[in-house]
């Protein structure tokens, strides 16, 4: 008997130890927001402080240690984020992190996959959802010109054509996304005229080749748009209204209403900007609509998202050199939609699938009603005299894509074998126009592209160092198959948070594509004929640089240095002046290589300091015409500065918000296009200071009020198209 009772406590204390030997501690890491926080560093430490394990949160933010441990902790840490010890728990264990003074986010645009930015090799730029309402620009165009490697050029005032040119890319090099939809033209071109920031959550802006990724148009970046999700923290929906106007005859108003019930999340907004802007015929009104809806049924996600947006301005022409055009105009109206189901298939294995429509309806009509004129300006002065002629251009364009993405992660992210992601994704692209200029009597021509992509990706997070390797296979109606490979780099050379902090280094290598537009490719007009066996335009490029943070993560400095090497660049060229016939060929090439200096600081809570500054060196090396003043060989690049920067500052005190922008746009070469004596081949450096305020007045009232041109400066983005003088907007934000 005595021998039975010893076995049964041998075997008891025998299945205790092993019950405790076999303990999971788990748990997950959230953001202030209670996001997952992925790809976090989670430390078990012994009672004495010593590290016993190591791991990484999975893409939900989660962790787990599979072994016995007594009187331990665990601290998690990420750079951006403030470091954070608490004592482990036989319960499954939710740890928030606070953001650093000098925040860093949680980004997706650069590897497609939840990434925090600290890992990511790319350089990488985050306008948050603060800094845009803080901000109180009405166009997104507005927001990005502070982003350094970006240049925006808009001719004339809000609405006008408006075109971004990323590290001395062309304007057309980099792709547009709203929340995975495309919102690029065939061909790359993008007008952010007509692009109002409403409903932004936050904007994400990737510098460097990303065709690897996203395929056509990315040759030197991506910009991705973020529209804002449904929250609540009482249940009860939450109804926002604004209202604001001022001079040249300005309204700016919205609703939105925001909410969550249960699984189910919604988003459903409104917008109208109007402007009389300066000048004969250069109004601009917009309207845009939207919802955002999403699904949660645990381990699959549902959402949908609808975008719309119509506008129409005026088109004076180059009203600096000629008298205005009474009698042009352009009626737009652009049409996104989107739905994707997410699956979290295992612990280990993500999958993604998204259909996406974008339509855009573009009408430009000029009646040539107008007397003929001789150009002239500040004694330049055309020997021919110029006349209008009527047109009435239509371009309209859908595009269907569907996209799966698939993501399994391998390993258990300890310092020796780290976290191993494979991305596997295909996309069909369906584009499909018609474009033609109606006033000549013919009939539009219609056109459509098929193009079929495949996409490899593998990261490794192993100790300090983040490694992207990937390749795009392309197959294309025109081109055929193509191979785009991209690499990227990341190491933490210093992990701390004192005077001296973390030291990041990063390296890029990419390969990028832009196929040519639809006119370029199959216009009819023999004044600009199409060429169907146009190439695609092609970019190499690298990038190196390193981040540095300061001052107990107060301030963070980087420097990043870039090379572009453009190629099969297609030019217009002129084949008969009689009668005047002309085509498209791929003639030119170029190269671009400059560096980017980048300052934040935050040296006191609730205030937030940046500058910027960008160095471009641009040159064209290979053209159609070698001799031209602006578009020949040895010339600098069109429209892209040599120098520019920015300072800015947001400063939250008490119930205020304060935010100054200002921006500087060194000289440039330019064009007048109108034949002047002697030629205008260089556009004038200019600066411009943004005001912009929030005042709290009560939980459910706040006074807004916003100045742009502060010092009423007189300049022209474009030869030709003066600038907007001095502007202000005041009114009221309604929160219920």
């Amino acid at each position: 008997m005595r021998i039975s009772f010893t076995w049964v406590v041998l075997l008891f204390f025998n299945a205790l130890l092993y019950s405790q030997s076999s303990e999971t501690i788990r748990g997950a890491v959230r953001d202030p927001d209670r996001a997952a926080v992925p790809k976090a560093f989670v430390h078990l430490l012994a009672s004495d402080g010593t590290e016993t394990a190591h791991t990484l949160t999975d893409q939900q933010g989660r962790f787990s240690f599979e072994q016995r441990c007594s009187d331990c902790s665990l601290e998690v840490e990420l750079t951006g984020f403030k470091t954070k010890r608490v004592p482990v728990s036989r319960e499954a264990i939710e740890i928030q992190l606070q953001l650093a003074p000098v925040r860093e986010s949680i980004v997706v645009t650069p590897n497609r996959s939840e990434t925090p930015a600290s890992l990511v090799g790319s350089t990488i730029s985050v306008i948050t959802k603060g800094e845009i309402d803080a901000r109180q620009e009405p166009m997104v165009s507005d927001l990005l010109q502070t982003v350094p490697g970006v240049t925006i050029n808009r001719s004339g005032g809000y609405g006008a054509v408006t075109s971004l040119f990323m590290r001395g890319g062309d304007s057309d090099y980099t792709k547009v996304l709203l929340d995975g939809i495309p919102l690029n033209e065939p061909g790359g071109r993008f007008d952010f005229g007509s692009l109002v920031a409403a409903n932004l959550d936050h904007i994400e802006i990737v510098r460097g080749p990303q065709s690897a990724l996203f395929g056509s148009d990315a040759m030197t970046g991506v910009v991705q748009l973020f529209s804002r999700h449904g929250e609540s923290e009482n249940g009860r929906p939450q109804i926002s209204l604004n209202l604001d106007g001022g001079n040249l005859s300005t309204l700016n108003a919205g609703a939105d209403l925001n909410g969550q019930a249960g699984r189910f999340d919604y988003d459903a907004f409104w917008s109208r900007f109007s402007t009389d802007n300066e000048g004969v015929n250069a109004a601009f009104t917009d309207s845009t609509a939207g919802t955002n809806l999403g699904l949660d049924l645990g381990k699959t996600k549902i959402r949908w998202i609808l975008r719309d947006d119509l506008s129409r301005v005026g088109n004076p022409g180059q009203s600096a050199f000629e008298p205005a055009i009474d009698d042009a105009f352009t009626h737009r109206g652009d049409g996104y939609t989107g739905v994707s189901v997410d699956n979290q298939t295992t612990e280990l294995w993500n999958q993604r699938l998204t259909y996406t429509f974008d339509r855009s309806r573009l009408v430009s009509r000029d009646l040539g009603l107008d007397p003929p004129y001789v150009p002239t300006f500040d004694g330049h002065t055309s020997p021919f005299e110029f006349f209008d002629l009527p047109s009435n251009f239509l371009e309209d364009v859908r595009r269907h894509q569907l996209d799966y993405q698939s993501n399994v992660s391998l390993g258990p992210g300890s310092r020796g074998w780290g976290l191993h992601t494979f991305t596997l994704a295909f996309s069909w692209d369906r584009e499909l126009g018609a474009i033609g200029d109606r006033s000549t009597g013919s009939l539009p021509t219609h056109h459509g592209l098929d193009d079929f992509g495949g996409v490899f990706q593998y990261q490794a997070i192993v100790g300090r160092l983040s490694l992207t390797n990937g390749f795009r296979v392309e197959d294309h109606d025109l081109f055929g198959k193509t191979v785009i490979p991209r690499s990227s780099a990341a190491y933490l050379l210093r992990e701390s948070s004192g005077d001296f902090g973390a030291t990041k280094l990063k390296f890029n290598f990419g390969l990028a594509f832009k196929e040519p537009s639809l006119v370029q490719l199959f216009s009819p007009d023999p004044t600009f004929m199409g060429n169907p066996h146009l190439r695609p335009e092609r970019n190499r490029s690298f990038d190196f640089g390193v981040e540095q943070r300061l001052w107990n993560d107060r301030a963070k400095i980087e420097i990043n240095w870039f090379d572009n090497r453009f190629r099969d660049l297609v030019e217009f060229n002129t084949l008969s002046f009689s009668p005047f016939t002309a085509s498209f060929l791929n003639v030119n090439a170029a190269k671009a290589d400059g560096a980017e200096v980048v300052l934040e600081t935050a040296p006191r809570n609730g205030l937030k300091l940046t500058a910027a500054y960008t160095y471009v060196n641009t040159l064209i090396t290979k053209s159609s015409t070698p001799t031209d003043q602006v578009f020949g060989v040895g010339h600098e690049l069109f429209r892209r500065p040599r120098h520019s920067g920015s300072l800015g500052a947001i400063w939250n005190w008490r119930k205020l918000t304060a935010s100054s922008t200002l921006t500087y746009v060194g000289r440039r070469a330019d064009s007048d296009f109108e034949g002047l004596v002697p030629p205008l081949t260089r556009d004038t450096s200019f600066s411009r200071w943004d005001l912009a305020w929030t005042y709290r007045l009560s939980k459910k009232f706040s006074y807004v009020g916003a100045i742009t041109n502060a010092l009423d400066r007189s300049y022209m983005e474009a030869l030709g198209f003066p600038a907007l003088p001095i502007a202000f907007r005041t009114g009221g934000r309604f929160t219920f």
